[in-house]
């Protein structure tokens, strides 16, 4: 019986699953003979067989499959060489696979491409947007990163107000390895220059520690307290990742090459810093780590239908053709389409110079687009302090 897979790679998010229902439903409707299988732990669960079959279930538990966060058919990193991806190929001929939906970011992509180069067969190879760090290719944002983004910015307003109730120095440590979306997302929320976060250092520009101290200093002195959004992928001048240079030969990866950001040791050694610049002033650094991406109590209601729709149009594309469902903006609206899967593969969208105003700070163009896409600010009694 001919089949539709589905699976999940990547970190998850708080949309993921309603990208995953979208694709469900989309391809009931379209050929209700088709069985719906969804593969754990990506490829790597494909090629071992290990599916579950997702032809039946009702309609309300998969909306309620959506609404939940993280990545209902598990996740994987895995990168497969020629022989992987002849063993993919193979368990999806036994499958009788007519598409296989992939839904992640551009390594997810990437996988996708070799798959598609190495067939032979009548499948088709589909990636369904995913990611938080907003880094895909062809796309005006991805989904998952609406989400996140709020989930950063509401966490910087309220570390904002408590520091201006007991001044000192924070640092929040933000997802990010090569694009400072993310970390930079609070910005659209800022109504003055005294609104946080003062600093914003993302991975498109050098960083330097003893810069740094000096320009927390700076508004350290003017404002009596300073909030910093740092990347865990911010780089020294050479282009190095910091947390790379602090770990040393320890310093692991993943299968697609990319450094592991998720020991902390940033966050110590900048606490470390600041605590010998800064010996009398209240300091903290905190590492958001993975919370932000896949919070409950954060789920933006755009990115959920945002999400869903992109996995709908997966599903659709996917009777027709190979390629990568991207998010586009015509001024006016968000609609998806689809684009060749080597536009989006192994590839990085980095934020634009032009969002940037010096090495610290976010310009009006790039804090118009966090605007645009972050939902209203909390309405906040202005302190007396």
């Amino acid at each position: 019986m001919p089949s539709i897979v589905i699976a999940q790679g990547g970190g998850p998010t708080a949309v993921i699953n309603q990208t995953l229902c979208g694709a469900i439903l989309a391809a009931r409707k379209l050929d209700p003979t088709l069985r719906i299988l969804g593969a754990r732990h990506g490829v790597r669960g494909l090629s071992a067989g290990n599916v579950v079959d997702l032809t039946a279930i009702p309609e309300a538990e998969l909306r309620r499959l959506g609404n939940t966060p993280s990545s209902a058919l598990g996740s994987t990193r895995d990168k497969p060489d020629p022989k992987a991806c002849a063993e993919i190929l193979a368990a999806l001929d036994r499958l009788d696979a007519r598409a296989f939906v992939y839904i992640g970011g551009n390594d997810t992509a990437g996988t996708l491409d070799l798959l598609r180069q190495q067939s032979s067969g009548p499948c088709h190879f589909v990636h369904a947007p995913k990611t938080i760090d907003n880094d895909l290719m062809e796309n005006d944002h991805v989904p998952g990163f609406i989400s996140a983004a709020a989930f950063v910015a509401n966490a910087l307003v309220s570390v904002d107000l408590d520091f201006r109730a007991m001044t000192g120095i924070y640092v929040a440590i933000v997802m990010g390895r090569h694009a400072g979306f993310l970390t930079a997302a609070a910005a659209g929320w800022q109504r003055s220059p005294d609104d946080a976060p003062h600093l914003i250092y993302a991975p498109e520009k050098p960083f330097s520690v003893a810069r740094f101290l000096d320009e927390v200093e700076t508004v350290y002195a003017r404002l009596g307290n300073c909030i910093v959004s740092m990347s865990e992928g911010v780089q020294d001048e050479t282009g190095r990742p910091l947390a790379e240079t602090l770990a040393g030969a320890a310093a692991e990866r993943d299968a697609h090459g990319n450094l592991q950001l998720t020991s902390g040791d940033l966050g110590i050694e900048v606490q470390k810093a600041l605590k010998a610049r800064f010996p009398k002033a209240r300091t903290r650094v905190d590492t958001l780590g993975y919370l932000p991406r896949g919070f409950i109590g954060v789920i933006d209601d755009t990115d959920r239908k945002e999400a869903f729709a992109a996995g709908a149009f997966a599903a659709q594309s996917a009777f027709t053709g190979s390629g990568s469902v991207v998010l586009h903006y015509d001024g006016e609206r968000i609609e998806p389409r689809i684009v060749p899967l080597d536009r989006v593969a192994a590839k990085t969208r980095h934020m634009p110079d032009s969002f940037f105003a010096g090495s610290n700070a976010i310009s009006e163009e790039g804090r118009a687009y966090f605007r645009r896409l972050l939902p209203e600010r909390p309405d906040t009694f202005p302190p007396f302090v």
